[in-house]
């Protein structure tokens, strides 16, 4: 089993009202220093261990230059036994990348691209607080394909204020249509402590059902258009599935690198306090989170169910009757010796989880 590597880059130009991730302003001298302490974190852990995914997550990482990913991904491939064939991820925001950055970053050895999109409707990303245009997307969509870019994601949110049904339907087209093979999608939650919070913004959001049918309507609509639904949230034509993201749910190990990372490692799972200052005066920082084994039963099954494969259906064992009587209500089906969520029961799939576990 190869391990994945995360590294978390926790600055932004501006703070989207409803992220309630750690994140900070981006300065040049912060940028520099950071890259040196992800570097010499990555020296205190070498080893041999095979990676076969690195995945770049923000905040936004394309406020890096590619010469700082770079020397990152230089760094990783001599402290691990890094496969040739890796995926190697970048989050970028589409206001804060060029073509001609998208080239050099694919020179650097990125090879899978996740775009926050969010929306293509200039209203909707005014109210989102982005800093990128519909048209601004879908012209970093066109550049990162012009630069070799052959796995292209883009963000998708659901559920935004006043959205209907024809507005996030025209989104889904237009994007579709666009030389990307990877969709995430997700329901807007609006976060305690975050401005939407602040501001209300909930009200103003459709409600639960109709938030049920716009996701509905979201695997429906991205189903025809060939990108098959793999997990609770994200959507991929064959073959082009997120292997690092499948890492975490599969409970396979993981290194995170960053402030605010969380590390599935060495039989251990421990996280990096979210605090820049800490991270680059410390040489390893972590916080163990809990003892031992990297996944309980428990949370195998909570976190294999976050896939349409499912887990084995013999994992529930005596709750099995239970999982049942979920096939019989729509919220689950069996597929072949594995029990799965429809649809229609991720839209409860915390509800009925408490049930099984």
């Amino acid at each position: 089993m190869q391990a994945g590597l995360y590294v978390h880059v926790p600055f932004c130009l501006r703070k989207c009202p409803y992220c309630n991730f750690y994140s900070v302003p981006a300065k040049p001298e912060l940028l520099a220093a950071y890259t040196e302490a992800v570097c010499r974190n990555l020296r205190a852990y070498g080893t041999d261990v095979a990676i076969d995914t690195i995945y770049f997550g923000g905040g936004t990482p394309s406020l890096l230059s590619p010469e700082q990913i770079g020397r990152i991904l230089d760094t990783a491939a001599e402290q691990f036994s890094l496969s040739a064939h890796a995926e190697v991820t970048l989050e970028a925001n589409p206001a804060t990348v060029t073509g001609e950055q998208l080239q050099q970053l694919r020179r650097q050895g990125v090879n899978r691209l996740s775009l926050g999109v969010q929306s293509l409707d200039a209203g909707q990303l005014q109210r989102l607080g982005r800093l990128h245009t519909a048209q601004n997307a879908i012209e970093t969509v066109a550049q990162a394909a012009a630069a070799g870019f052959e796995n292209i994601s883009c963000d998708l949110m659901l559920a935004l204020p006043g959205q209907t049904a024809a507005e996030l339907e025209q989104t889904i087209r237009q994007l579709t249509a666009l030389p990307i093979v990877h969709v995430s999608a997700y329901l807007l939650k609006i976060e305690p402590g975050t401005p939407f919070a602040l501001q209300h913004v909930a009200e103003s959001c459709p409600d639960e059902d109709t938030a049920a049918d716009l996701y509905l309507q979201t695997v429906a609509l991205l189903e025809q258009a060939g990108f098959l639904q793999y997990e609770i949230s994200n959507f991929a034509k064959p073959g082009f599935e997120s292997r690092h993201n499948c890492k975490y749910w599969h409970c396979e190990p993981y290194l995170g690198i960053g402030p605010s990372a969380h590390s599935c490692w060495n039989g251990t799972r421990f996280s990096v306090p979210p605090s820049v200052e800490a991270f680059l005066q410390a040489p390893v920082q972590e916080t163990e989170l809990e003892d031992a084994q990297p996944c309980t039963p428990e949370e195998q099954i909570m976190l294999g169910m976050r896939l349409t494969e499912g887990v084995p259906a013999a994992w529930l064992g005596e709750k099995m009757p239970l999982a049942e009587r979920f096939c019989q209500m729509g919220f689950l089906w069996k597929r072949g010796e594995c029990i799965a969520f429809t649809p229609k029961g991720f839209l409860v799939s915390n509800t009925i989880l408490a049930e099984l576990l």
